[in-house]
C-alpha cells in the first residue's frame, strides 16, 4: 500500500530526523485547533518522486538552468507550445504514475476525522485527490486537466495523450531529467517534428489546466479560498517556502485575523519570522505523528 510504502528521497533536501520536542509542540498546535486550515506546496511531493524549484541542493533551480514555461510566451509561441507539448508528452506516463505519500493521507484523514477544514494545495500533481482529500482547493489548477483557450472546451490529460501518440506515431524522444510540473528536458532538435494537436471542437489552442508563471490565479478562487480560512481557526503550511504570492497572501491575511501558524518545511520560509512554529522535517516523516 501507499502508506508503508518506502519514501523517494531524491528530490528532498538533508535534515535531521524529527525533534520530540518539535513534534509535541506540533502535536499541541493541532490538539488546539478546531478548523485548520492547511496550505501545501512542493515539499509535500517530493518523497513521492516529484522534484521542487527551490530546494537547496535538489530543487530543479539548484541543479539545472531550466526555468518553467512562462504563460505569455505559451500563448504568443507555437513553438513554445510544440516544446512544452513534446516534454510533457514524454514525461507524462512517469509523472501521472506518482502515488500519494504518507503525508498526503495523513491530511486526508484529519479531514475525515474533521480536524482539517479545508486543505489549499500549490501543487499541480494531483496526489491529494489521489490520496481522497475532497475538501480542497488546487490553487495552480491540476494538470490532469486541458482546456481550450478559445472555447473552453475541457478534455483529461490522458485523453490528450492518446491524440499526441495518433499525430506522432514514429516520433520517439529520449528524456534527460525531470522537472517539476511532468515535463522532462529535450533538445530543440528533438522537438522540431512533433505535432499538437488542436482543439477537437474549435480548433484553438489547448493548455494545461494550470496557472503557469506570469499569470494570475481566478478572482473567485482567490475569493473562496479567503471564505474558508475566515472560517479557520489555525493555519499550517507543509512543503512550501511560500515564495509565490499566490499562496503568501493567505498568510498574510492568516496574520491579519491573529491566526497561529505553524510551518513544516525544510529550510527558511517568507513566514518565518511571524510564524507562531517553525519546524525543519520532512512532512512525511513527521505528520505521521501528530495523532
Amino acid at each position: 500500500s501507499v502508506s508503508r510504502a518506502s519514501p523517494n528521497l531524491t528530490f528532498v533536501p538533508a535534515c535531521l530526523p524529527p525533534d520530540p520536542v518539535e513534534v509535541e509542540e506540533l502535536q499541541r498546535f493541532v490538539s488546539n485547533s478546531k478548523r485548520l486550515f492547511v496550505m501545501t506546496g512542493a515539499g509535500i511531493s517530493t518523497e513521492s518522486g516529484i522534484p521542487d524549484y527551490r530546494s537547496e541542493g535538489v530543487g530543479l533551480y539548484a541543479r539545472t538552468d531550466r526555468r518553467p514555461v512562462q504563460h505569455a510566451e505559451f500563448v504568443r509561441s507555437a513553438s513554445a507550445r510544440q516544446r512544452y507539448w513534446a516534454r510533457n508528452f514524454v514525461g507524462w506516463p512517469q509523472f501521472s504514475s506518482h502515488q500519494p505519500n504518507k503525508a498526503h493521507l495523513v491530511l486526508r484523514d484529519w479531514e475525515k476525522l474533521g480536524k482539517l477544514h479545508w486543505l489549499v494545495t500549490q501543487n499541480v500533481d494531483a496526489l491529494h485527490s489521489k490520496a481522497g482529500s475532497q475538501r480542497m482547493t488546487e490553487l495552480h489548477g491540476c494538470t490532469h486537466r486541458v482546456f481550450c483557450l478559445a472555447c473552453g472546451d475541457r478534455i483529461l490529460r490522458s485523453e490528450l495523450q492518446e491524440h499526441f501518440e495518433a499525430l506522432n506515431p514514429t516520433w520517439k524522444a529520449e528524456a534527460f531529467g525531470v522537472a517539476p510540473d511532468g515535463d522532462v528536458f529535450l533538445t530543440d532538435e528533438q522537438v522540431r517534428n512533433f505535432q499538437v494537436p488542436a482543439c477537437r471542437k474549435c480548433g484553438g489552442i489547448l493548455k494545461p489546466d494550470v496557472t503557469f508563471f506570469g499569470d494570475t490565479v481566478s478572482q473567485e478562487k482567490v475569493s473562496f479560498v479567503h471564505q474558508r480560512l475566515a472560517e479557520s481557526d489555525s493555519m499550517l503550511v507543509a512543503g512550501s517556502s511560500m515564495q509565490v504570492y499566490s499562496g503568501y497572501r493567505f498568510a498574510l491575511a492568516a496574520r491579519e485575523k491573529k491566526l497561529p501558524i505553524a510551518i513544516l518545511n525544510i529550510g527558511p520560509t517568507r513566514l518565518d519570522h511571524f510564524a507562531s512554529l517553525k519546524l525543519n522535517s520532512r512532512c512525511g516523516e513527521l505528520l505521521p505523528l501528530i495523532v
